[in-house]
C-alpha cells in the first residue's frame, strides 16, 4: 500500500502562513519596511550654543522626535511612527553621549 502525498497544498500551506505572519506583524507595528525618507540626517539637527546673557530663540512648536538617555547615548524616539528610533551622531559617525540622571532616593 504505498501512497503518494501531493505535496502542493502543504506548500502553499506553508507560503500563506508566512505571508499572513508578516503581514500582521506589519499591521500591528512590530515589523517596519525603512524607506529612504524615513532617515534623518545630521544636517537636520542644529547646536545652539547657549552663551550667558545672549537671548536666543526657538518655535514653540515640538519637534516630532523625542530624546531619552539610554546606556549613556542619546536616542530619538518617532513620535509620528510607532518603531522608528535613532542614536544621534555627529559627522564621524560617533554616537553622542548623554550623562545619566540618577534618581534621588524616595523618603
Amino acid at each position: 500500500m504505498s501512497e503518494e502525498r501531493n505535496a502542493i497544498p502543504l506548500i502553499i500551506t506553508g507560503v500563506c502562513s508566512i505571508i499572513g505572519t508578516v503581514g500582521c506583524l506589519w499591521y500591528y507595528g512590530y515589523l517596519h519596511f525603512a524607506k529612504p525618507e524615513d532617515a534623518l540626517l545630521l544636517s537636520d539637527y542644529t547646536m545652539l550654543k547657549t552663551i550667558p546673557g545672549e537671548d536666543y530663540k526657538v518655535s514653540l512648536t515640538p519637534a516630532k522626535e523625542v530624546a531619552q538617555c539610554i546606556d549613556g547615548v542619546i536616542v530619538l524616539f518617532d513620535t509620528e511612527q510607532k518603531g522608528l528610533t535613532g542614536v544621534l551622531v555627529n559627522n564621524k559617525k560617533q554616537a553622542v553621549r548623554c550623562m545619566d540622571q540618577e534618581k534621588s532616593p524616595s523618603p
